[in-house]
């Protein structure tokens, strides 16, 4: 069936993000047309009752709302605005991005889109896949205010919707800004751990104190005590899109005339860590970088299980 609007929504790109969040759109009801590059992203939606596009421009010609969940700024230029994007199609009225793109690209797609007479709005969203699949999301949405309003409910299917102004890109922005911020919990959380330990501190507890403390922060609260000290490294984020996205950033910093002292630092544990473990590595792995630097492993120390007398 349509949504409530009559309106067919497609999505482009169902991969760790987009996958779930097309599944919420299924389990909202809403009529859906998807299409990834990988096969294997979509047959699970298909078997659900999604149809299953041979293309970007296919899916702009089955679907009036087409949204999109890519990995990089390429791909979305690409797959939107590229010779057989999606700009193309003859049924798409409104497009959504939901990727993180950066403002640069978001601002082109943008201009090639409103003389087609494309409402856009770029909604890159946070929250991890944790939160794709369990409509949690914080979705950051730019873009004519008649336009999120119309699509907000659409959204707001994904999780909590917060509108950050009219000017394309600006979401973006604020998107890039976030995941700088995150990246940077993550480093310096490794060192803080590495250090503790190496001195002979018990992980466990130090998490417990960071976490009651001023210290506190994402990577303590979450991706330390859950994918670091059990050693999985398994958060989901993949640490060559973290650094992507911190590049991204500080790219814009630079083109805004804003130094990032600490954001550059940052960027370079993400380069060192992509090229010791693969781009495709967790973004967790930071850690592992420091603590070969340290000499020593944050674990979570077995219980003492020894005589009491």
């Amino acid at each position: 069936m349509a949504d409530a609007g009559g309106r067919r929504i497609g999505v482009i790109g169902t991969g760790r993000m987009g996958g779930p969040m097309a599944g919420r759109l299924l389990d909202a009801g809403h009529s859906l047309v998807v299409f990834d590059t990988n096969e294997a992203a979509v047959g699970p939606l298909g078997a659900r009752g999604a149809t299953i596009a041979r293309s970007a421009l296919e899916v702009a010609n089955l679907a009036d709302v087409v949204m999109a969940s890519l990995p990089t700024p390429a791909i979305v230029r690409r797959s939107i605005i590229g010779p057989d994007g999606a700009m193309h199609g003859t049924r798409m009225r409104q497009f959504i991005d939901l990727s993180s793109s950066g403002a640069v690209a978001t601002t082109e797609i943008a201009t090639a889109l409103a003389p087609r007479g494309i409402e856009f709005l770029d909604a890159p969203v946070s929250g991890g896949v944790a939160g794709a699949r369990s409509g949690t999301l914080t979705v950051m949405a730019s873009g004519p205010r008649a336009t999120y309003d119309e699509l907000q409910p659409l959204l707001a299917v994904f999780g909590r919707v917060l509108f950050v102004g009219e000017k394309p890109g600006l979401a973006q922005t604020l998107k890039l800004i976030n995941n700088l911020m995150s990246a940077t919990a993550v480093a310096i959380t490794s060192e803080a751990m590495v250090m503790g330990v190496k001195a002979g501190l018990d992980p466990s507890v130090m998490l417990d104190v960071i976490n009651t403390s001023s210290g506190r922060n994402s990577a303590t609260q979450d991706k330390f005590p859950k994918h670091v000290l059990t050693r999985g490294f398994d958060f989901g984020f993949s640490a060559g899109l973290s650094f992507k996205d911190v590049r991204l950033c500080l790219e814009e910093a630079e083109a805004l005339g804003v130094p990032m002292m600490v954001g550059s630092v940052v960027r370079q544990m993400l380069s060192i860590t992509c090229n010791e473990y693969g781009f495709d590595t967790d973004c967790t792995s930071t850690a592992r970088i420091v603590e070969g630097w340290g000499g020593c492993e944050i674990a979570a120390q077995p219980a003492n299980t020894g005589d009491k007398r």
